[in-house]
């Protein structure tokens, strides 16, 4: 096998371990994975409009969320209104219920870094992150994952 074809399963068998490690833990909570995303992006930067949201998404980068957004509003999680300077955007927020359970989606995340911390100790994380941004940054899923470190 060439390296770059064990490289793609080896990344493709990580991400789907650590997706079905999210969704068993997301489970008794009642969302998703995506959902999880938006609930945390606006836990950790407060009101955003949908299209700023939209930029922020790693799970769907590249489409639009109003779908993704309608499911957490339903679920009163997040709240939407229309923008006072411009009634043209939206802009969406966190209602008690969805900040309780960003809280817990934070809490689960941590559980999953730790794990990652422990698999990484003693490896040269900068060089792995390093080859998959050379791979990534062109793609939508890089753009916004460069502009949500660049917000950190």
């Amino acid at each position: 096998m060439r390296k770059a074809e064990h490289l793609r399963f080896a990344i493709l068998a990580a991400q789907r371990e650590g997706n079905r490690l999210l969704i068993q833990a997301l489970k008794p909570h009642g969302i998703t994975p995506s959902q999880a995303e938006v609930l945390r992006l606006l836990q950790q930067h407060g009101t955003l409009s949908l299209s700023g949201l939209g930029q922020l998404l790693v799970c769907e980068s590249g489409t639009n969320p109003s779908r993704l957004v309608e499911r957490v509003v339903a679920a009163g999680l997040v709240e939407r209104r229309t923008d006072a300077a411009d009634r043209r955007y939206l802009q969406l927020s966190l209602t008690p219920e969805g900040e309780r359970l960003a809280t817990a989606v934070a809490g689960i995340e941590e559980f999953l870094y730790a794990a990652m911390d422990a698999a990484c100790d003693g490896l040269d994380t900068d060089a792995m992150l390093t080859f998959l941004h050379n791979f990534i940054d062109p793609l939508p899923s890089g753009e916004a994952l460069n502009k949500r470190l660049a917000l950190d």
